[in-house]
């Protein structure tokens, strides 16, 4: 059973979620074989506060 966890910063649609689940879903289906129906995929949003990038947070520089 192939299993999908995606970090993301918070923020993003349902809509936007649903989509990366679903080519997610569908990249894993191609690239392993694996059935649609086992496919796992697991989207933790991560406050801006908590995600670095180059010595900052997301929110300090925007994101």
């Amino acid at each position: 059973m192939p299993f999908a966890q995606i970090f993301l910063i918070e923020g993003r649609s349902d809509e936007q979620k649903r989509a990366v689940i679903e080519k997610v879903t569908d990249a894993l289906v191609e690239a392993v074989g694996a059935p649609r129906e086992n496919v796992r995929v697991w989207i933790q949003e991560v406050p801006k506060t908590q995600w670095g990038i180059a010595g900052k947070t997301a929110q300090e520089l925007g994101r």
